[in-house]
């Protein structure tokens, strides 16, 4: 019976706050980790009007790939007259 008087003491003297101290520290972890995927929500929803003109960057493309074959051609003009 002493034994188990001894258990229970140790118990309630060491792992009870152990266990509290564990908890206390998860739920802390749990609200920087709230707080932390509000901020990157807010910086995502942001970041979406600057995608906006994302779809134009093909427009450049063509742009780009037509201006590169007029320079081709009058490179290619270009030697034949030198």
């Amino acid at each position: 019976m002493l034994l188990w008087w001894i258990g229970n003491v140790v118990l309630l003297v060491v792992i009870a706050p152990a266990v509290v101290f564990l908890l206390v520290r998860v739920l802390l972890a749990a609200r920087t980790v709230d707080r932390t995927l509000r901020d990157i929500n807010a910086v995502g929803t942001k970041m979406v009007s600057d995608l906006e003109p994302v779809p134009e960057l093909l427009k450049t493309e063509s742009y780009v790939s037509q201006t590169t074959a007029g320079l081709a051609k009058y490179g290619a003009a270009l030697d034949k007259i030198l």
